[in-house]
């Protein structure tokens, strides 16, 4: 037999997943190239390894038993490389972090320095809604999180990074700017909307509840890249925070509508369970992040502070 590692690495995905499509998303490969590792690591054996019923692919008995062994085998390969790099006096093991969808906009400028004097830590980064990111810190499946509502019911340490300005805005076109500042002016626009669960639209509704105010909703989209896309084609309004629309703000392609109560701000935080024991690489970070994150700001975040 002449398996490789990411053979090993791939079916371990398919059996935890028990679908090719969902191990490909993680992995960060192709469907097709998947099923070409799956079938070549499945010539291998002359016993079936999976079977599909009903369009669903499932471990036979022997796969099962192929899979725990996988995965006693690369736990193995990871300790040797960590030993190597322990040898050699460096930091090494895996930070995770889950994290709010409009965070992709400020999450890696906080952690590429650290990366790059780190070389034997692995990364591991959950992009999603808020609720979700909640969900998986409670459940301990994540070193940090990075969000811009503290959660009120878990007992957390945080790390303030940087504000998070929420404002209304629209298009940019010509003679597309609504008349007056008032907060009833949402009534006659059409709004778009973040889906439930969001930060931003929790953010959202909480001005037009302080506002008592009754509005049209026009759109509802699952992510800030989408609701991004609909205002710049001119299909409506929202709130929505100024993170990720560094170009758009700068050409002129996205206009801030004045609005009385606006911005509303909330603060980027990394937090962390009370009663968490947080690993070498995690505490690294954070000790980090505390030297840095004024330089990591001025670096990357200087047109911020012009809105």
């Amino acid at each position: 037999m002449n398996y490789t590692l990411h053979q090993l690495h791939v079916f371990v995905r398919i059996a935890q997943n028990q679908s090719v499509t969902r191990a490909a998303e993680e992995l960060n490969l192709t469907q097709p190239a998947v099923s070409i590792q799956l079938k070549n690591f499945q010539d291998q054996f002359d016993i079936p390894l999976t079977e599909v019923i009903s369009r669903r692919i499932y471990l036979t008995d022997f796969g099962r038993e192929v899979a725990q062994a996988a995965e006693t085998i690369l736990q193995a390969a990871q300790a040797i490389n960590h030993k190597t790099l322990a040898y050699k006096g460096l930091l090494y093991g895996k930070l995770t972090l889950s994290v709010v969808s409009t965070g992709k906009y400020v999450m890696p400028y906080f952690l590429s320095g650290f990366m790059q004097q780190h070389a034997g830590i692995e990364l591991a980064i959950d992009v999603t809604n808020r609720q979700k990111v909640v969900d998986s810190f409670a459940n301990n499946e994540v070193d940090f999180a990075l969000v811009s509502i503290l959660p009120q019911h878990l007992h957390v340490n945080h790390l303030k990074l940087m504000p998070n300005k929420l404002y209304l805005l629209g298009s940019g076109q010509p003679d597309t700017a609504p008349n007056g500042n008032e907060p009833k002016l949402l009534e006659t626009l059409p709004l778009i909307f973040r889906e439930a669960g969001s930060g931003t639209r929790s953010m959202m509704e909480k001005f037009i509840d302080d506002h008592q105010l009754v509005v049209r909703k026009r759109l509802e989209l699952t992510s800030n890249e989408a609701v991004k896309q609909a205002l710049l084609a001119g299909l409506g309004y929202s709130i929505m925070p100024l993170i990720g629309l560094k170009n758009e703000l700068l050409t002129d392609e996205l206009r801030i509508v004045p609005l009385d109560g606006l911005p509303r701000q909330t603060t980027w935080m990394l937090i962390w369970h009370k009663d968490k024991q947080l690993s070498p690489v995690a505490k690294a970070y954070l000790t980090y992040l505390e030297a840095n994150k004024e330089l990591i700001i001025q670096h990357h975040f200087d047109w911020y502070e012009r809105f």
